[in-house]
């Protein structure tokens, strides 16, 4: 059994995570409420996604548990020499997770959503390529 099957979606994530969700959820910014407009309702792939998921000491923008798959939302906080540190380290305590993570700048996701969706997609199928192992 690997690391990942030995906990529930939430790795372990403490009640705090969960209330800092929850306001998170009923805040999220323009473009986080577009692509969740595109997530919600299992219409990707008939995949479920879940906006602001708690995972361990963490909150994804967007999570698919099927998939260990995390849709980070990127607005311009994220240029900061401090934030890509974060996000590096962050990426790198969610793979002991094994956890996969794609990016996606607010400004893509408002330019072309169509061309996000098909990179979401894109990502998701080679994701259950991957599962479904060597025939």
């Amino acid at each position: 059994m690997s690391i990942g099957e030995q906990v529930s979606m939430f790795y372990n994530a403490k009640p705090h995570i969960f209330e800092k969700a929850k306001i998170l959820r009923d805040n999220m910014t323009i473009s986080e409420l577009k692509l969740w407009g595109e997530l919600k309702g299992k219409q990707i792939m008939g995949l479920r996604f879940r906006a602001q998921h708690p995972i361990d000491i963490f909150i994804a923008d967007f999570y698919c548990h099927s998939l260990k798959l995390i849709i980070e939302v990127d607005g311009g906080i994220h240029n900061s020499k401090h934030q890509k540190e974060y996000d590096i380290s962050r990426e790198a305590e969610l793979k002991y997770w094994e956890i996969n993570i794609i990016r996606f700048t607010n400004d893509e996701i408002d330019r072309d959503i169509n061309d996000v969706l098909n990179k979401i997609s894109l990502v998701c199928n080679k994701i259950q390529q991957n599962q479904k192992g060597p025939l």
